[in-house]
């Protein structure tokens, strides 16, 4: 009994000729680790794999996954040329020959079929566009289970696996381009229309787009079709938005994807798009600002500063860290020192990012906070002054451009400027760059103006420590001396 189960289990079904691969239960994650959330068990080992998509998606049209032998697809009329009582019933019927799989590398292999799908595709979202009929609520599970077949699926291996290289710079790689894209868009133009249209109850629908589906979707930003992602950014958005049940596990979703892209892999492509997202969210917190979302500003949105591919995301990284302190002043303190920790060491790329972050958040940064984190901003700034890189250097200068940030320095001087005054004489004497040199020029000007003496003073120690300097360089030479003739002596 047990070795007739054994075998029953084992038994392969038999596919059609030109059958494509079903890719209703493919996940597509690219990072390592299995993630358990809401009883839906995603592999994030590869690209491969068998998950199951979730209860309600089990029972499948026949046709599902499946491609059709040729002519059994056939052209169905269209919804303006039915009754309105037959259009439920021609609705699914559309919805079932959508579900058909095909085989886009092939251009020139079953162009009708692929056509007619095409075009059952644009009538379907001019029909929820229209607002023609409220779509049945068996009908609303079925689009989603079509849906689901046509976008959940195995995303291609990325381009550096491909290479086999780890190192190739994201930005030099070329674009990806989804050959099934024609497909693609339509059902994510359907999608869309589904969640943003008015005849939508959210009641019903988050029977189907449940936490599954939208771990799913969370799953596609990784791809590499930009097309795609753009589309998965608005169609999340506008679930977060109208489905307020799932606010917190999107947002907990995606700072387990950035845990995962800080901590563990380095490579995903849609974290740009992910804090596009999150921009608009945190734009919409209510003050005062809930303990878990300073949290997550703190273990995900500061530390996506660490990776070296940072420059790709920084400008929508950016917004949303100075959307924090925007909001809750309070946060500058936590946010600088927050740049501070991950400044980069040898990157002068990223420096410059980092500067002119910086100054964003100083532009929301109040005095008291300032005050607290002051000494040891103005220490890096100090080095960053004298950076031999010019960009680094003149950027770091920049910062004497802006009104706020230079009163914020005015009221703080006596402790800044002792700090900085020996990198500003430095640029000035030796500084290898015009332009630095003579920003530099204008900053030390300032600072007489700010308060002459303040200025005097920090000149005679900045005075004194070099004449120490120079005294000690030249007992030290003067040892070396004594040591050489020494040794000369005893041969």
């Amino acid at each position: 009994m047990f070795n007739k189960i054994m075998k029953r289990g084992h038994r392969k079904v038999p596919k059609p000729d030109g059958a494509a691969v079903d890719y209703s239960y493919a996940p597509t994650g690219r990072s390592s680790g299995p993630v358990s959330t809401s009883n839906v068990v995603v592999n994030h080992a590869s690209r491969g794999g068998a998950p199951p998509v979730s209860s309600q998606f089990q029972q499948l049209p026949a046709t599902a996954g499946m491609v059709p032998l040729p002519g059994t697809i056939e052209n169905l009329p269209m919804f303006r040329d039915v009754p309105v009582t037959e259009r439920q019933s021609l609705f699914l019927r559309k919805l079932q020959i959508c579900c058909f799989q095909f085989d886009f590398s092939d251009t020139l292999k079953m162009v009708r079929e692929k056509e007619i799908k095409r075009q059952t595709l644009v009538e379907l979202v001019e029909f929820i566009q229209s607002g023609s009929g409220k779509i049945s609520e068996s009908n609303q599970a079925e689009m989603i289970r079509m849906i689901s077949l046509n976008i959940l699926r195995c995303l291609p291996p990325a381009s550096h696996e491909n290479s086999g290289s780890e190192n190739l710079d994201p930005e030099e790689e070329e674009s990806y381009l989804d050959p099934s894209w024609p497909h693609l868009q339509l059902v994510y133009e359907l999608l869309l229309r589904y969640v943003v249209s008015s005849d939508t109850d959210t009641k019903v629908a988050k029977r189907y787009i449940d936490h599954s589906f939208v771990l799913k979707l969370l799953d596609l930003f990784d791809s590499e079709d930009m097309r795609e992602r753009e589309y998965l950014k608005t169609i999340l958005h506008r679930i977060y938005g109208k489905f307020m049940v799932h606010r917190p596990f999107i947002r907990k979703s995606i700072n387990n994807i950035f845990f995962r892209f800080i901590y563990e892999t380095e490579r995903h492509s849609g974290i740009g798009e992910l804090l596009e997202i999150l921009g608009s969210i945190i734009n919409g917190f209510a003050l005062p600002m809930k303990e878990e979302h300073k949290l997550f500003l703190v273990r995900a949105l500061i530390p996506l500063h660490k990776p070296k591919t940072v420059a790709i995301y920084h400008q929508q990284l950016s917004y949303c860290i100075t959307q924090f302190v925007e909001k809750d002043y309070k946060l500058a303190d936590t946010v600088i020192r927050g740049l501070l920790k991950y400044w980069p060491v040898t990157n002068c790329q990223k420096e410059v990012l980092f500067l002119a972050e910086l100054e964003e958040v100083l532009e929301a940064t109040q005095a008291a906070e300032f005050q607290r984190c002051m000494v040891p901003l103005f220490r890096q700034i100090a080095r960053c002054l004298t950076s031999s890189h010019f960009q680094v250097a003149e950027r770091a200068l920049f910062l004497w451009n802006n009104e706020h940030v230079v009163s914020l320095i005015a009221q703080n001087r006596k402790v800044i400027l002792p700090i900085i005054f020996e990198a500003l004489e430095k640029n000035i004497q030796s500084h290898w760059n015009q332009a630095v040199h003579g920003l530099t020029v204008n900053v030390r000007k300032m600072f007489l103006e700010m308060d002459v003496e303040l200025f005097e003073e920090c000149q005679r120690q900045y005075t004194e420590r070099e004449a120490n300097a120079r005294e000690l360089e030249e007992q030290r030479e003067l040892t070396w001396q004594r040591l050489a003739a020494a040794a000369a002596q005893e041969r």
